[in-house]
Order: structure tokens, then sequence, then C-alpha cells
């Protein structure tokens, strides 16, 4: 027979016990979580760097996964941006989301941030963007489909005015429903659920 003050006891050692294991497994998931996000971004940036580097042979395919992408993203956002996230929903479309201050975005790049960005779009907003991106024969196209910004879905004139006025002067080099030139190369983008996988041509 076990004494009610014996069966507290075991009580509360299996629970120091379970409380113990907990911690040791949240001390090793902070140790090891870091270090997984650090080694997608350094082969993602090694392959960057190799596409770049335009040494790769003809027909050679360079495959990122998600997680690859993410940790990137994380890496190498503007200050002004944070908490990039990318998900790829579907064949040839994705959905990037992020908290961004569109202002102190505008002010990182040397520049003031006029009067839209400083009063309809002060202070820092979670911002969701879907687009399809196409692509062959060494050319791209990105299709914007939604934009949502602090819940908000913005389309139509509404979003053409913002990639006028908001997106093209912070990215005058960006092209918005244009094709453009991939370089390095490149032949094709493709973006599927499982990863995005990019073409060597010659």
């Amino acid at each position: 027979m076990t004494l009610k003050s014996n069966a507290r006891g075991l009580g509360a050692v299996s629970c120091y016990v379970w409380q113990r294991r907990n911690w040791i497994i949240a001390v090793l998931l902070a140790a090891i979580l870091p270090a997984a996000a650090d080694t997608s971004y350094l082969s993602a940036k090694r392959k960057f760097d190799q596409i770049e580097n335009e040494r790769l042979r003809p027909g050679t395919r360079v495959e990122f996964s998600p997680s690859e992408l993410n940790a990137y993203a994380v890496h190498e956002v503007p200050d002004g941006v944070r908490n990039p996230q990318l998900q790829l929903v579907s064949p040839g479309v994705a959905t990037g989301t992020a908290m961004v201050d569109f202002a102190k975005l505008r002010r990182s790049q040397g520049a003031e941030p006029g009067w839209l960005l400083s009063t309809l779009l002060n202070g820092e907003r979670p911002v969701s963007v879907t687009a399809r991106i196409r692509s062959a024969n060494g050319q791209a196209t990105v299709d914007v489909q939604k934009v949502e910004i602090s819940g908000m879905t913005i389309d139509g004139s509404t979003l053409d005015f913002l990639i006028q006025n908001v997106l093209m002067p912070l990215y005058p080099d960006a092209s918005v429903g244009k094709a453009f030139d991939l370089g390095h190369r490149i032949e094709q983008v493709n973006v599927r659920p499982a990863g995005v996988i990019i073409l060597i041509g010659r």
C-alpha cells in the first residue's frame, strides 16, 4: 500500500523529471534551430554565388528548398523589412509576407520617403504579396495577383498606383507585368511547392 505522502512525493519527482527533460529539449532546440537556419542560408548563398559566377555547365539544374529561400531572405532583406517569409503556393505562384516600414526602407536607400510613404504608409505594417512567375528562353514575367497591407486587399487601379508610386521608387529596376532578362545564363526559373529550380543555359 502506498502512503498518500509517498504518492505526492513520487508525483513531485515525476513532475520535476518531466520539467527538467522539457528544459533540456528546449535548450537543444534553441541550439539546433539557429544552426539549421545558418546551414540553409550558407547553402542558398553558395548556390546563388555559383549562378552569379557563371561557371555552371549548360543544363545544370540548381534547386532551392523553401527553407533555403526563407533563410536567405532573413539574412538579405534591407533595413525596414522584418520577418520575411516565402510560401510556394502552387506551380508558378509564390506568396511573400513581411513586416515592412516603407519610410524606413526608403531612408535606408539614402532617399527621403516623400508624402505618400511618410503619411499614408507610415510605420511598420504587415504586407503580403502573391505573384505568378512565368519564365522561358532566358526571360521571366512577374504578374502581381494580390497585395495586402495591414489586412486590406489592394487591387485594380489602387494596386497600379502603389506599384508606380511605392514599388518603382524603391526598386527602379523592377519589372512588374513585363518580360525581363534573367541574366547569368539562367534559361528558366520553375517555381513549385517543393522548391524553386533554376535551369542554366548556354
